[in-house]
């Protein structure tokens, strides 16, 4: 893992939900719900980040990333209907899809291309 989280992803979502906290109190307006969206926006965040650097669940830590982000902006005011949300992360899941597909293989090799036997004509 990089240093820039070192062995700790905990501690720094942490360090996140405390300087949230800390900046409105001093002066920072949102509201509670935007500063959960903003901590689950982190959480997805530094999921992603890990499932990168393990090479474990990056696809399903993109979509929460991309989910999280989505949830983020509505709550502070992106005015997207629920369907325009849903085809949005549809366009993500094509997306993900089409890159993990470049990077896995097949456990068995495929078949090799062989001519297809000629049938003679019987009369």
């Amino acid at each position: 893992m990089p240093r820039i989280l070192g062995r700790e992803p905990a501690l720094w979502l942490g360090l996140v939900a405390v300087l949230v906290k800390a900046a409105t109190a001093f002066g920072l307006h949102v509201t509670p719900d935007q500063q959960a969206l903003v901590n689950a926006a982190a959480a997805a965040l530094v999921g992603a980040i890990v499932a990168f650097i393990v090479h474990d669940g990056a696809a399903a830590a993109i979509l929460g990333l991309v989910q999280a982000a989505i949830a983020l902006a509505v709550g502070y005011g992106l005015d997207w209907t629920a369907d325009q949300q849903a085809v949005a992360m549809s366009l993500v899941a094509a997306a993900v899809a089409m890159w993990t597909r470049t990077q896995v293989t097949a456990p068995v090799p495929a078949l090799a291309q062989l001519p297809l036997p000629s049938v003679a004509s019987r009369e």
